[in-house]
């Protein structure tokens, strides 16, 4: 069931809501939270298409903010709320609610959101693209506990993280983040199974891809060792390789659907390590509604070493970055990683504790 509302209210489109379950003999709700949209109309189909297919897993009211650009000063002058109310079969299994914010509306988006949330349940704000550069500092954004924003949709990802982790809050976390939870897990079984320490690591994909500097950062977090990160034609994130002793250890996917894991003494294996989409990303950042400390110490860690390394080339290094490699060279001084800062104060693992054990590294 569809219900159109022109020129509308919060309270009139609650009263929507409660007289359409009635109509379709629904009158009890069973949604676990509420996932507010942040979006514009061209990106709106594809974000509300995700989060119904996701809604499977987690019922919940999604409400999307369309923020409409107003043309003339007058216009942007006059406040206008427009709403379509979904519930039934149109709304996965939830109910949906598409708000469109007009005129000065626009800057008070929080007022009309604030009455249509869940009581008593947890709330998720997602922005599938343009999300701002302080998510917690978002008006809409302080409405909820957990944060989803995408990098990969940035004009600038490496801006972006940097961003993200000066004005990282608890609940923050990330798509891109999200997209290497397979890959860490891989990687971190791997590692239990093999009693040798890494010495370095090399993270190869995609120039423009922020998952490949998130993996490169949370290797360098976990394990303490210089990670270089590498570029390639794609799809995506290609191939990690983690450097010891007797030999490397090799996670390469080539075709962006399935892997071969390489470990010294044991013989090659594939594994199904295929890229997903939207939905299953977003029903996995539903499952968890606490903070990401991983994300968080990763997320951190990794962007100092990525700005010591744009210093020091700034500063014109003699080392310079081979081609496609963008983050970490075998330079000490652009080594993504503890040996980065070696004259510096070192933060966290650095300050005389050991390094964290391989066989622990999380995943998610």
């Amino acid at each position: 069931m569809k219900i159109d509302l022109t020129e509308t209210t919060s309270s009139k489109i609650n009263a929507a809501l409660v007289q359409a379950r009635r109509d379709i003999g629904t009158p009890a709700i069973g949604m676990v939270l509420t996932l507010v949209i942040v979006t514009d109309e061209e990106n709106a189909y594809d974000a509300l298409k995700s989060a119904n297919d996701a809604s499977h897993e987690h019922p919940s009211r999604i409400v999307v903010v369309i923020k409409r650009a107003s043309r003339s000063p007058r216009s942007r002058r006059d406040a206008r709320l427009d709403a379509e109310v979904r519930v039934g079969a149109d709304a996965g299994t939830g109910e949906t609610v598409v708000l469109r914010l007009h005129g000065e509306l626009v800057n008070h988006a929080q007022s009309v959101v604030l009455p249509l949330l869940l009581p008593d349940a947890p709330v998720v704000v997602w922005w599938p693209d343009g999300a701002p550069s302080n998510l917690a500092g978002d008006p809409l954004g302080a409405l909820g506990q957990r944060r989803i924003s995408d990098t990969y949709a940035s004009e600038s990802p490496q801006q972006a993280l940097g961003e993200r982790a000066a004005a990282y809050a608890p609940g923050d976390t990330d798509l891109s983040w999200t997209r290497i939870t397979p890959w860490r897990s891989m990687l971190a079984a791997a590692l239990d199974q093999q009693a040798v320490k890494v010495t370095s690591a090399v993270v190869e994909g995609e120039d423009e891809n922020p998952s490949c500097e998130l993996l490169a950062m949370w290797l360098a977090d976990r394990l303490q060792v210089p990670v270089r990160r590498t570029g390639s034609q794609g799809p995506g994130l290609t191939s990690v390789r983690l450097e010891t002793k007797d030999g490397d250890i090799v996670l390469d996917r080539a075709d962006g659907s399935l892997a071969t894991l390489c470990m010294p003494g044991q013989p090659d294996r594939a594994v199904a390590l295929k890229r997903r989409d939207t939905a299953e990303l977003l029903a996995e950042e539903l499952r968890r509604l606490d903070p990401d400390n991983t994300f968080e110490a990763a997320l951190k860690f990794g962007v100092s070493r990525l700005e010591a390394a744009a210093a020091a080339d700034a500063a014109a290094a003699p080392a310079k970055a081979a081609p496609g490699e963008v983050t970490a060279t075998d330079s000490p001084e652009t080594v993504t990683g503890p040996k980065a800062d070696a004259g510096a104060a070192k933060p966290a693992a650095r300050s005389g504790k050991p390094a964290k054990p391989a066989g622990k590294s999380s995943a998610k």
